[in-house]
């Protein structure tokens, strides 16, 4: 299957931090809430069904793992996944975790509070992180 390259203005918002078998995974550049992107690694692929059959369990696998890894992490008290791609046409999927406490509860985050940079070092501890979680088919760069 041909590789595909990152839409740019996933680039822009976002921190690669590594990838799975299939997706790459994508740090949201918004402080308020932990907040990953899968993006799976195929052209020309703007919605899940798109995908092949063995790919669409892929995405489930390692949508699954994630979401799981970043409760344990994160001990939030709600995981949000939606595949939602009205600007970027290439298909992703956000994975925010969500507290009764964040800035946005109960709504939606989309658009709610301007995105809260995060410092360096943050991002470096959230990478750290997942390395040490159970995320086994995780490789980070």
């Amino acid at each position: 299957m041909p590789m595909a390259d990152i839409h740019p203005q996933l680039l822009n918002d976002c921190q690669v931090l590594g990838r799975f078998p299939l997706c790459h995974l994508l740090l949201m550049l918004d402080a308020n809430y932990p907040w990953f992107i899968l993006v799976p690694d195929r052209e020309n692929i703007s919605e899940l069904y798109q995908l092949s059959n063995e790919d669409q369990e892929q995405v489930i696998k390692e949508s699954s793992l994630l979401a799981k890894s970043l409760m344990d992490i994160f001990k939030g008290d709600k995981m949000n996944i939606a595949a939602l791609g009205n600007i970027v046409p290439q298909c992703h999927v956000h994975h925010v975790v969500r507290y009764k406490t964040d800035p946005a509860w109960p709504a939606p985050i989309w658009g709610k509070y301007p995105a809260k940079a995060y410092l360096k070092d943050e991002i470096e501890s959230v990478r750290e992180k997942l390395n040490k979680s159970d995320l086994i088919s995780f490789k980070s760069i």
